[in-house]
């Protein structure tokens, strides 16, 4: 088995288009270019180089940061080309020597960081109109084709090499590792036997084979390339401007979430994060708004990112990437809120209000990603619903994002929770809601998955449930009095962290999803669970394992036996 490496520092995920090292990113009008050219002498972490535009974690934070703000900052883009600025490259896909030289638990973090921001370009295209074009200008490997993969079309260039190809399985004794195997044959339809034989062949497929068998949509020569892809770009833009075509108006600067940051706490303007090292806890704490939601979408618009449902779920996403990624001994966050119940209320009213202008659809879009990001952290989640707390609404889905929700019967029943339009569609409630999980499924749909009509019984209540009564309908997992709380909470997080975190993280994600199979899931549920099997074997990390001696001049060594 490979050492773990020493300790490395903390990872930053906030960026600007003026910070990017990797990526150059352009407008003209309503195509934008998202160009690729990665300095191979500037990785996240020292020891490796990004040559042939491969990538690492710091590569893929930027195009996360260029895709968030091609939604908010430019609602007239309708279509991104993501190009190569190298000659006969396009991307070879994640960086070997990085793989090989991280620990395990980075390794299954940049894996799905990668496949979340993969998500996000497709849930632009679905949700906000923006469409991408790939424009392979020269060879496109591994991760490199996956990112292509999410995009709406691939153009390959036909030059006789250029070619696209998944070759971890027979170079590395790993699997693609950001949702290539299921991208093939759920979205691009290619068929089994052909996906069997186009992902064990190394040097990839070409030209008019890997158009026929669906791996791209088109193959054009060199001359006609650049042209092509425009024809290609504007004929998706304008499709996008008739689905879409109330993304219009100046864009709304994202502005930098700039956290006081220690050892022990990260603060935010609206979320706390409070790291407790030796107990292997967190607690994240979200405050509600300190005023009215604005009168209208307009008002919206021009509070920018400082509105709150904007800059609290920003916050909130930024720290969950903290934890992932800078605090793995943590292993259970306690949720917590804070603030007036009545105000996220009339909140979450503003924001149904003004569903079909564009801004306010992205801001709601956004909590859904961030509430996705929850739902895939792989640390236990504990909700704590007591005096002070406001989990109501949009929040209320915090708690029903959490492994278990302890909530407090106070005496006198100020303690409550209560839904409201971000939870569900009450007229409709078999129609889903506004923030959905990767199986498509609201959380209450999810929670209620035996017993549908319960979701549009809790939809229908009007002014929230005590303790005693979210307890009967289902919304929390412990209805504790005054006497026991204390310790009945204590107790239950004492249990939690004496349990093996393999055991938990493989537990919670198969206890997370329940109801229908999507490609999200698939590509999280099934690829991260084998890829954090397959990244801790010999035949791929081992001292003469694939990924170790990746290339060095002798061959791996692999124990055969089929398990």
């Amino acid at each position: 088995m490979a050492q773990e490496p020493p300790p490395q520092p903390p990872v930053d995920f906030e960026t600007h288009p003026s910070k990017y090292r990797h990526w150059k990113l352009t407008f003209d009008g309503e195509i934008a270019r998202l160009r690729m050219d990665v300095a191979e002498d500037r990785p996240l972490r020292e020891g490796y180089r990004l040559k042939l535009n491969s990538y690492d974690l710091g590569v893929d934070i930027e195009l996360a940061d260029a895709i968030q703000r091609l939604r908010f900052e430019h609602p007239e883009v309708r279509c991104v080309i993501v190009e190569s600025a190298k000659e006969r490259i396009f991307c070879a896909g994640a960086n070997i020597n990085m793989l090989a030289t991280s620990g395990h638990a980075f390794k299954v973090n940049f894996c799905k960081f990668t496949n979340e921001t993969r998500i996000a370009l497709e849930d632009a295209s679905r949700h906000s109109g923006l469409k991408a074009i790939a424009a392979l200008n020269g060879t496109c490997a591994g991760g490199g084709y996956e990112l292509a993969l999410a995009c709406d079309e691939i153009v390959l260039v036909d030059d006789g090499n250029s070619a696209v190809s998944l070759p971890e399985v027979p170079l590395l004794a790993v699997l693609p590792g950001t949702g290539g195997l299921t991208r093939v044959v759920d979205k691009r339809h290619v068929r089994r036997d052909r996906a069997d034989v186009f992902c064990t062949v190394a040097e990839g497929i070409k030209g008019k084979r890997a158009k026929e068998w669906g791996l791209v949509d088109d193959v054009v020569p060199k001359s006609r390339f650049e042209a092509v892809v425009m024809e290609r770009a504007k004929a998706l833009a304008g499709w996008a401007a008739t689905e879409r075509p109330t993304r219009k108006g100046p864009g709304v600067e994202l502005k930098p979430l700039a956290p006081e940051a220690s050892a022990t706490r990260v603060k935010y303007r609206h979320v706390t994060l409070d790291l407790d090292a030796a107990a292997r806890t967190a607690t994240l704490t979200v405050a509600g708004p300190d005023a009215d939601p604005p009168k209208d979408a307009a008002a919206m618009r021009a509070a920018g990112s400082d509105l709150w449902a904007l800059r609290a779920f920003r916050e909130f996403d930024d720290a969950l990437l903290r934890l992932r990624v800078n605090h793995l001994e943590i292993g259970l966050v306690l949720l917590k809120t804070t603030g007036d119940a009545k105000r996220v209320l009339a909140w979450d009213a503003a924001l149904a209000g003004a569903v079909g202008e564009w801004f306010a659809d992205e801001v709601v879009l956004h909590m859904a990603r961030v509430l996705r990001r929850l739902d895939l952290t792989a640390k236990s989640l504990f909700a704590v619903v007591d005096k002070g707390s406001c989990f109501v609404g949009s929040l209320l889905e915090l708690s029903l994002a959490a492994d278990r929700t302890y909530m407090l019967e106070d005496k006198d029943g100020t303690v409550r929770v209560a839904v409201s339009a971000m939870n569900g569609w009450k007229e409709k409630a078999e129609r889903g809601g506004p923030l959905p999980m990767s199986n498509g499924l609201t959380r209450l749909q999810s929670r209620f998955v035996g017993q549908p009509e319960r979701v549009g019984e809790v939809l229908a209540g009007a002014g929230g449930m005590d303790a005693r009564a979210a307890e009967a309908s289902g919304l929390v997992t412990f209805a504790l009095d005054e006497i026991d709380w204390e310790d009945e909470v204590r107790m239950a997080c004492e249990e939690r962290r004496s349990l093996s975190p393999d055991a938990l993280t493989g537990m919670e994600a198969s206890l997370r999803w329940a109801g229908p199979e999507t490609m999200d899931t698939k590509v999280f549920g099934r690829l991260t669970a084998w890829q954090n099997w397959i990244f801790q074997r010999p035949n791929a990390v081992g001292d003469r394992g694939a990924l170790t001696m990746y290339g060095k001049p002798e061959r791996p060594q692999f124990d055969w036996k089929r398990t």
